[in-house]
């Protein structure tokens, strides 16, 4: 006797024992992948602070880019916020890496030095936040070949193999008189005999947003061969009100606040550099402060340079999550590592706001090569002081 076809199909839906067809398996490399940009589209999207802000994102990239020395990525968020595409990263430190890949679903290669310039894929803009590192051969006038044995050089020798159309390198603010200036001018001169028109600014993060006072050197390359003999503007300052409470969490757990031992050993620091007529010490800020001081590398050892005021209580460390918000880092910005990592890697990455400002603009060069060259900014050491 056949079975009816329709009963069969009733008894599926009332029997859940019922054979029912399974679905074929996702594949894994594919599914992490899809996780993956969904992941970098979450970031593009979000501003400084906010998990439900959204852009509409166009699926068609401008550019493509390489970001060396990547850190955990805040030059690369900017630079997709541009519409750029990220074709290759290089980022040494393992933890770094493990936050890269927790954010943007790919591990960065690893020493930029052991990887030949012909592997590195063809692209139209070089990022990279550069180590502050003295020439050894400074002087002698050798133009890039000054630069070997320094990091500086790598990115040297990938200019020479791809040609870039456009760069941009972030530094510290002491890099421009580093080695007497000799640090500044050697890779002016090796980007200039690249074949790029340079330009170069001191730019702050509170000017774009950001309530932290943190300066550091910007230097765009243009590639003459390619895009002409055109000119490059740094973006304004936005010089917009900030303050600092606007980035505090409302909850915070107690262990960020300062042990008794510890703030007691910073005041009397304090109290000794007074003595001796320096400024050195801990740096106390509240929820009205329109800024902090620049939150560096060390920050995880004691926290003094940026202290946060609160009511009967010592004063607290600025957690994980507040130090992203600092350097613009969005909400949904992924933190897989330790507090003592996190400072380090949030401490050692740009102001993000200030780099979105600056891919913006070189953005609009690529799409738009008619710019005209103006020398006002063009190799002004002036600028940076």
């Amino acid at each position: 006797m056949k079975k009816n076809p329709k009963s069969s199909k009733a008894e599926a839906k009332t029997n859940p024992k019922a054979k029912t067809k399974t679905p074929k398996p996702v594949n894994r490399k594919v599914k992490k992948k899809v996780s993956g940009m969904r992941r970098r589209n979450e970031l593009i999207s979000q501003d400084a602070g906010s998990v439900n802000s959204s852009v509409s994102l166009n699926l068609n990239p401008a550019f493509r880019f390489i970001d060396l020395f990547a850190g955990i990525g805040g030059i690369r968020i900017a630079f997709e916020r541009a519409n750029g595409q990220c074709v290759f990263s290089s980022e040494w430190d393992k933890f770094s890496q493990e936050t890269y890949k927790a954010n943007f679903g790919e591990r960065p290669a690893g020493d930029i030095t052991k990887i030949k310039a012909v592997d590195v894929p063809n692209h139209d803009v070089l990022v990279g936040g550069f180590p502050c590192q003295p020439f050894s051969q400074a002087g002698l006038k050798q133009g890039f070949q000054d630069t070997r044995g320094t990091l500086f050089f790598d990115i040297v020798r990938i200019l020479e193999q791809r040609k870039p159309s456009m760069l941009l390198l972030e530094n510290v603010k002491g890099f421009v008189g580093h080695d007497k200036g000799k640090t500044m001018e050697t890779v002016l001169a090796s980007l200039d005999e690249l074949g790029y028109n340079v330009f170069c600014k001191l730019l702050n993060a509170k000017d774009f947003g950001l309530p932290q006072n943190r300066q550091r050197i910007f230097i765009v390359g243009v590639n003459r061969g390619k895009l002409g003999d055109i000119g490059f503007n740094f973006p304004k300052p936005l010089c917009t009100p900030t303050r600092l409470g606007d980035i505090l969490e409302t909850k915070v757990d107690r262990k960020y606040t300062l042990s008794n031992v510890l703030w007691e050993g910073h005041q009397r620091r304090l109290a000794q550099h007074r003595a001796k007529g320096n400024g050195f010490g801990y740096s106390l800020f509240g929820a009205e402060s329109a800024y902090t001081s620049t939150i560096s590398a060390r920050y995880y050892k004691d926290g003094s340079e940026i202290l946060i005021k609160q009511s009967r209580k010592n004063p607290r460390k600025l957690t994980p999550r507040e130090a992203a918000r600092l350097q613009g880092f969005p909400d949904g910005y992924l933190i897989p590592v330790s507090d003592a990592q996190a400072y380090r890697q949030f401490g050692n990455s740009v102001a993000v706001p200030v780099v979105s400002a600056i891919a913006k603009e070189m953005a609009n060069i690529l799409l738009n090569s008619d710019a005209r060259f103006s020398r006002s900014n063009f190799k002004q050491l002036a600028l940076f002081l």
